[in-house]
């Protein structure tokens, strides 16, 4: 057994990782909730109210919210993205022993589940599980372009940074399984457009319209109305973030920005550990048989990453952030592996000695965090 696993370090790294995420959750639910909590307390009671959409379900099984249902909630979503991320790398891959680097440096990365787990209650995961059912469901008729616009919908009424963080990515999808299938007739590009701006509409509203009309001091009295054990007052601090205008969070962004710059060395390091990774994306885009293809997939993954770099000008969670763009980066792979290629693109290899130390080294980093680097 010690043999064999010697002679495949991948598979071992699979169940490191298994041993990793257990102890990143144990960790987990030792801390206070404060930012998932609140978002499940948070309903349209008062009204159209940005950031409520959670709660507002919540509200339609139970009057009163317990602490624990944040770990409950977030667990059962998470279980759900990891188990659609296993079906989607085993359609699009398969789990034969050339493909396990590949699905180490995804799976395994701490940019992905390791951590969502870390951010466990928090509503980033939502757009990647959305994400992920857009690369598994068929993308034969119009159906598929309003299914994405409904999908972007909910996100947008989950929270509306999702407009930066996952539509993006979503449109991108869109493209590569719909569009560049099916054509731009023009049925398909009125759609389309229709479906982005409704998007925009949606997030203007929100943004601009979805702050709470009453006074705070009422807006956190009903909060605490639904609090199932209402002596931790604490998890309550947060409820000022509903008031705050998109000038106050910009400004305390680049208040906190030199501070926070210290942490991009950290960032360009994990960036750096996938590149075996981000070589296999790059061959995978240069195989793509139609010019027009690659050339569209470059220009998609710099329209990502520039969403990426507004977020990073306007809210500090840069762990958060960083960490969702190379998920998307990951499925964006997915969904260009389906476009029809010149040639099959060479595995990551198993046997290189670099290789396999970017693997452990990737597999034994827990988590990046949610603000600053760990």
């Amino acid at each position: 057994m010690n043999f064999r696993l010697r002679e495949n370090p991948w598979r071992l790294m699979l169940a490191v990782n298994a041993a990793v995420l257990i102890g990143v959750f144990w960790h987990k639910i030792t801390l206070p909730p404060y930012v998932p909590y609140i978002h499940l307390l948070v309903d349209y009671h008062f009204g159209f109210t940005k950031r409520a959409l959670i709660g507002a379900v919540v509200s339609l099984f139970t009057a009163k919210v317990p602490v624990w249902l944040v770990f409950a909630l977030g667990g059962t979503v998470w279980l759900i993205t990891a188990g659609l991320f296993v079906q989607l790398f085993r359609r699009t891959f398969g789990f034969e022993h050339k493909h396990l680097p590949l699905f180490v440096l995804m799976a395994g990365s701490p940019f992905f589940l390791k951590n969502f787990m870390h951010t466990l209650g928090h509503f980033d995961i939502y757009g990647c599980l959305f994400a992920i059912c857009l690369l598994l469901i068929p993308a034969r008729s119009l159906a598929y372009v309003f299914l994405a616009a409904l999908f972007s919908i909910v996100l947008v009424l989950i929270h509306h940074i999702h407009l930066l963080m996952y539509v993006p990515t979503i449109a991108v999808i869109v493209v590569l399984r719909h569009y560049l299938v099916h054509g731009t007739g023009r049925q398909n590009v009125a759609v389309g457009i229709a479906s982005l701006g409704a998007v925009a509409a949606l997030f203007v509203t929100a943004q601009f319209y979805g702050t709470v009309p009453v006074p705070e001091m009422a807006f956190v009295a009903h909060l605490h109305s639904r609090m199932a054990d209402p002596s931790q007052t604490k998890l309550l601090n947060f409820g000022y973030i509903w008031y705050q205008p998109l000038s106050k969070e910009i400004w305390d962004t680049w208040q906190r920005l030199p501070h926070n710059l210290l942490g991009v060395p950290v960032f360009a390091l994990l960036i750096w550990l996938h590149t075996p990774l981000w070589r296999y994306f790059r061959n995978l885009i240069a195989a793509l048989s139609i010019d027009a293809h690659r050339h569209i997939v470059t220009a998609a993954i710099i329209i990502v990453s520039l969403g990426y770099l507004v977020m990073f000008a306007i809210v500090f969670d840069y762990s958060r952030w960083i960490s969702n763009w190379a998920v998307c980066l990951f499925l964006i792979l997915h969904a260009v592996k389906m476009l029809p290629a010149l040639k099959d693109t060479p595995s990551i290899s198993a046997d290189d000695r670099k290789t396999i130390v970017f693997g452990w080294i990737v597999t034994l980093i827990p988590r990046v965090g949610i603000v600053r680097a760990f």
